[in-house]
């Protein structure tokens, strides 16, 4: 054995050991540890922070990381909103359902799938926009904003810092955009709470479907048999007790979430709202 054999063991077992607590267990996994897989596998939504404000240089961290994801035909069809103002930020929580994590987080950065800037550019050199006005482009937009985010999320947590997505925001995405003078042809797609987490409030990881569950080789197969989703029904009941919330199984969960209209929470009205923002979805 090398010594840099010796000398890499440790981290390797740190990489084995962040994928055993994203399972709770289940089959090994060998690989080279590194800090950017160590960032990833650690991540946790953070609902509890400290009042302390987010620095700027991390936000400019942030914005710089979520600019270098990539973007389709380099179109870079999003934007970002910087929410710190406290008034600001618990009207945009009310209309999220007065969430604790938005209520302490001293920084919520609204994410924008932004199609009004390139049609502004092509108004400007007197050429037409006739492509944004289909379903791929709205599209593209939000996977646009997506992408970024989670490089944001990635450099964030890097630095030691918590974050939490809010998809509530779409609970009425009109009243989003009044708040934040989004032009016509943009529209919120989410929310991330950015803070110090709170030390005495920690968050844990939260188990996942097994990597058998969610994996298909060359064509799509049957879905995860009934005894390892009942198994991860139990692994996240005790997660669920260990973060003192309430215990509800996943498959349950998920029963629940889709069953009625009324669990969309409004949102059921999106293709609406969309067209009325500016978005034709043709």
């Amino acid at each position: 054995m090398t010594l840099s054999t010796v000398l890499a063991s440790p981290v390797d077992d740190r990489l084995d050991a962040l994928a055993r607590e994203r399972y709770r267990g289940g089959p090994a996994i060998s690989g080279t540890w590194n800090e950017t897989l160590d960032a990833i596998l650690s991540h946790r939504s953070v609902r509890s922070y400290l009042p302390s404000p987010v620095p700027t240089e991390v936000v400019d961290i942030a914005i710089t990381a979520a600019q270098s994801a990539p973007t389709s035909s380099n179109l870079q069809a999003w934007s970002v909103v910087v929410v710190e103002d406290t008034e600001k930020k618990a009207r945009l929580n009310a209309v999220a359902g007065n969430q604790r994590q938005i209520a302490e987080a001293p920084l919520l950065l609204v994410w924008i799938a932004d199609l009004a800037r390139p049609r502004a550019i092509a108004t400007e050199r007197g050429g037409g926009a006739e492509g944004l006005d289909y379903l791929e482009s709205f599209l593209l937009g939000v996977i646009d904003a997506a992408l970024a985010a989670q490089n944001a999320v990635v450099a964030l947590e890097s630095l030691g810092f918590g974050t939490c997505y809010i998809g509530a925001l779409r609970n009425n995405p009109e009243l989003v955009a009044k708040e934040l003078g989004l032009p016509e042809g943009a529209i919120a797609v989410f929310g991330l709470t950015v803070g110090a987490p709170d030390p005495a409030r920690p968050a844990g990881v939260k188990p996942r479907l097994s990597r058998s569950a969610v994996v298909h080789h060359e064509r799509y197969g049957e879905t995860a048999p009934r005894r390892s989703l009942a198994d991860y029904d139990a692994v996240l009941k005790t997660f669920q007790a260990e973060q003192a919330m309430p215990q509800i199984g996943w498959t349950e969960q998920v029963t629940n979430r889709i069953a009625t209209v009324q669990s969309l929470k409004g949102r059921h009205l999106l293709k609406d709202v969309v067209r009325k923002l500016g978005f034709a979805l043709r």
